[in-house]
């Protein structure tokens, strides 16, 4: 058995922030890591980004330290009354607090998809990365985040794409629909093939050399399930990261379901800022810091030679006000409440404005500075 002051369950970006933000309150007490994956905690967009542009793999490395890595083990049960854990290996783990930072895992799509890439991970990265080249026929299902992405990388890499995805439009939950006709109409245009309304009944009938999914993720919340904790869509956390009132149980990233004092609601946040901040956060509550969390998470993309950075609750069912420098080109988009006030902000082709659109967000004003 290994016995540690703190247990990360989970290898990712999370996790890694939360090892750094125990040690800035905790310098000595012990850190084990446990991640599923064989590799130690790796940055995630540039898999669907810049890797496939040329980007150097060696700088997606966290290079996390002060901790003890176990890797390629996954923790099977969690008995949070006596402090143990226990991995697939049969090893067990004795803590003084526990975080669950397991993330999320791919949807799929069911039938016959033994094929199927379901996009996450360095080593689908590679997997795909090997199988496509020049002519080779790619079929990306999925219209969201990652398809979006991962059909311009793969056109990039010289593949011949095709697209398909229920919804009316590309990024149709958070664009308004014009700009989502706009980028769905911009992706016929780099010459991929563009199936909205498209449904898969069997991956497996598909003709195409690879097939691609990024139909987004499911919570890992089985474990936390399992011992009892409080789940709904995630691990429920406070604004502290605290799972069920405990001291000693806590969660953080893709997988926890945390409040936002700002925005008034519940979220679960599956971008890399949420990742580094809240886990950096948490992490530092775990060893007495006593922080509550009240950043305001930013996410981005780049689809060809557009780009965005959004902030805040981007949300297509919102009001939205478009104020355009160049029609569909440039601008920024408000997405506002009942009232009028900001919620969030889409920033399209515009950049170094960040930081503006959070405070407009906590001063309830459109205007960004």
């Amino acid at each position: 058995m290994q016995s540690t002051k703190y247990l990360i369950i989970g290898g990712g970006m999370t996790g890694d922030a939360a090892v750094k933000g125990i040690r800035e309150h905790d310098a000595d007490g012990r850190i084990v890591l446990v991640g599923d994956e064989p590799h130690p905690p790796y940055k995630r967009p540039p898999l669907s980004k810049g890797l496939w542009s040329g980007g150097d793999e060696a700088k997606i490395w966290k290079n996390t330290e002060g901790a003890d890595l176990v890797l390629g083990r996954r923790i099977v049960s969690l008995d949070v009354d006596a402090r143990r854990a226990t991995d697939d290996q049969g090893e067990e783990y004795a803590y003084e607090k526990v975080l669950l930072a397991m993330g999320g895992s791919p949807r799929r799509l069911g039938g016959n998809d033994g094929d199927v890439v379901y996009f996450r991970t360095l080593d689908d990265f590679h997997r795909l990365k090997g199988e496509v080249g020049e002519g080779t026929r790619a079929t990306v299902i999925g219209g969201g985040f990652i398809g979006s992405e991962i059909a311009a990388a793969l056109v990039g890499a010289g593949a011949k794409v095709t697209m398909i995805f229920p919804e009316p439009t590309i990024g149709f939950r958070l664009f308004p629909r014009d700009l989502g006709d706009f980028v769905t109409q911009y992706y016929r245009d780099k010459g991929i093939d563009v199936q909205a309304g498209g449904t898969v009944s069997d991956p497996g009938d598909i003709d195409a050399d690879v097939v691609v999914a990024g139909l987004g993720i499911l919570p890992n919340v089985e474990l936390a399930e399992a011992a009892g904790l409080p789940v709904d869509n995630g691990v429920v956390v406070d604004e502290h990261g605290r799972v069920g009132g405990r001291d000693d149980v806590f969660a953080a990233g893709d997988v926890a379901n945390f409040p936002s004092p700002v925005l008034g609601k519940r979220f679960r946040v599956e971008h890399e800022d949420h990742a580094n901040t809240h886990g950096r956060v948490v992490g530092a509550n775990m060893a007495g810091a006593d922080e509550p969390y009240d950043h305001i998470p930013l996410f981005y993309s780049d689809l060809f030679e557009l780009g965005y950075e959004a902030v805040g609750e981007v949300d297509s069912r919102l009001e939205a006000v478009e104020d355009w420098q160049e029609p569909f080109k440039k601008g920024t988009i408000t997405y506002v409440d009942e009232d009028g006030k900001p919620r969030g902000f889409l920033l399209w082709n515009v950049w170094d404005k960040v930081d503006a659109a959070r405070d407009a967000i906590k001063a309830g004003e459109r205007a960004l500075a």
